[in-house]
């Protein structure tokens, strides 16, 4: 694999992690001529992207749509093969559960930050509205580095904003908690736009302004018929079709630099290898590189994840009336157990069209330091996801099946200071030829963001890896070593 990507096709590696990141880095690397083997711990691929069903149903147990105004998840899944699966939501609408009562989710926003305060009629009280008029009379805030979205947003237009719509939104994103998320980190646009405006209405509108100048159309988010759990079975299969190895439960023991390359110790066997891409969680990542690049180990074992779980509910036809829509978000000012609701059914054409006698629909609960909750026994969460599901839409029918799917350390925090942490990770990797690393820890939690950091990762072993000398050995056999340590 050469810097332009032509390659000679004889650069062996190997790639630890197959979660949606570890697969398309994979697939990148093959498209480049590299040999590559990938390694995952667990017995399945996909990592949060899992399909799964329910009374019969398919569903998504993870993740289920990805943003289509980014390029890389939709073009990744017509590269393996689903261009006629990728549908839109059926339904662009959705609501949020706040102050009593099922209310329109706004429009005109970023990320909940509204560009005027009609934008977030109906959803604030008039006090709150009130509050967000004085913004254009505030005197500048200064953002510095960086800054919490809470803290930043509240101080120019008010705590009820972030309450009642930046919380839960960006709540949906990370599980997190607004008062400690980064701005920079996890809303850029806005980030950069308020460093060169003294009011955030007016950053907000020229965010705005400069979509609908770039005529952005089309749909915000696609979701794949089948499930987007399906895309990574899609990618794992182009990348065995394209003559990559893909080894499921094998988790990596031990990752060393040696002279000629790197030495991958799994506990059946020994791989050799020209580069290494690590894509597996912070925690994983840190205990790999703790040998060789301890400074980036030690980043890494910092960072803080957030725990969730799904309840997936499927119920006859005949017994539900749902708002319309594609489901709502909850505030946790409220004090409700859940923080959102899919409509899965009126959200995805194609589970309606299969399933015209049965409707799905999911909860989930847990953000950023809720432990208590995700102690509870599944059968705990439905009724608890039931009870506020009667609360908010009158639903009170028995479904016919339920199922919980906990997400333990499923997301990663990006706290303030995440990107300079992001920064050093990657400066103390560099300093190792023929390492690299990539996944939802450093620039993005979304799918796209994913894919994007396993295309930067390949992008850096490129110039690592060109000129490597041609082998005469077969290409997997050349992988295998001896017994494991």
């Amino acid at each position: 694999m050469s810097a332009t990507g032509t390659g000679t096709g004889t650069d062996r590696v190997v790639v630890i992690g197959a979660g949606i990141a570890g697969l398309a880095a994979a697939h990148r690397l093959l498209e480049r001529g590299a040999h590559v083997t990938v390694l995952e711990a667990s017995e399945r691929v996909g990592g949060k992207l899992l399909p799964g069903e329910i009374a019969g149903v398919r569903v998504d147990l993870g993740a289920e749509s990805m943003l289509a105004r980014r390029p890389e998840a939709v073009a990744l899944a017509r590269a393996a093969g689903l261009s006629g699966r990728l549908q839109p939501p059926a339904t662009a609408t959705a609501s949020i559960w706040t102050r009593g009562a099922l209310r329109p989710m706004p429009k005109g926003h970023v990320m909940g930050v509204p560009g005027t305060a009609a934008a977030l009629s109906g959803v604030l009280s008039q006090e709150g509205l009130d509050r967000i008029e004085r913004d254009a009379d505030l005197p500048r805030t200064e953002i510095g580095d960086d800054v919490a979205v809470g803290e930043y947003v509240a101080a120019r237009l008010g705590r009820e904003v972030v309450d009642r719509l930046v919380e839960p939104l960006l709540g949906g994103v990370y599980a997190g908690d607004a008062y400690r998320i980064s701005l920079r980190s996890a809303v850029p646009q806005l980030y950069q736009a308020a460093r060169t405006h003294a009011s955030l209405t007016e950053a907000v509108r020229e965010i705005q302004a400069k979509a609908a100048a770039d005529q952005q159309t089309g749909p915000v988010f696609m979701g794949i018929e089948g499930g987007v759990g399906t895309l990574p079975l899609a990618v794992a299969e182009s990348v065995r079709a394209r003559g990559g190895e893909i080894l499921t439960g094998t988790p990596v023991t031990g990752l060393r630099r040696e002279p000629q390359g790197w030495r991958i110790s799994t506990p059946g066997r020994v791989l050799s290898a020209d580069a290494v891409v690590v894509a597996v969680p912070a925690p994983a990542a840190a205990g790999l590189l703790r040998a060789e690049v301890p400074a980036a180990a030690a980043e890494l074992a910092a960072v803080e994840y957030a725990s969730m779980a799904l309840i997936t509910l499927a119920y006859r036809r005949a017994d539900v009336a749902l708002p319309a829509g594609s489901g709502f978000l909850v505030p946790p000012v409220d004090g409700h157990t859940i923080k959102a609701s899919t409509f899965a059914s009126q959200k995805w054409g194609w589970i309606a069209d299969e399933n015209p006698d049965t409707v799905v629909l999911r909860t989930s609960v847990g953000r950023y330091g809720e432990t208590a909750i995700l102690g509870r026994e599944d059968a705990d969460l439905v009724e608890l996801s039931r009870h506020d599901l009667r609360e908010a839409t009158g639903l009170d029918a028995v479904p016919l099946a339920t199922r919980v799917t906990r997400w333990t350390e499923g997301l990663p925090q990006y706290p303030v200071g995440h990107h300079a942490r992001v920064a050093r990770v990657r400066e103390h990797v560099a300093g190792l030829p023929g390492l690299a690393v990539c996944g939802a820890q450093y620039d993005g939690v979304g799918i796209p963001a994913c894919i994007a950091s396993a295309y930067a990762a390949v992008d850096q072993l490129a110039g690592d890896l060109s000129g490597v000398a041609e082998l005469t050995a077969n290409p997997v056999q050349s992988l295998h070593g001896g017994a494991g340590e």
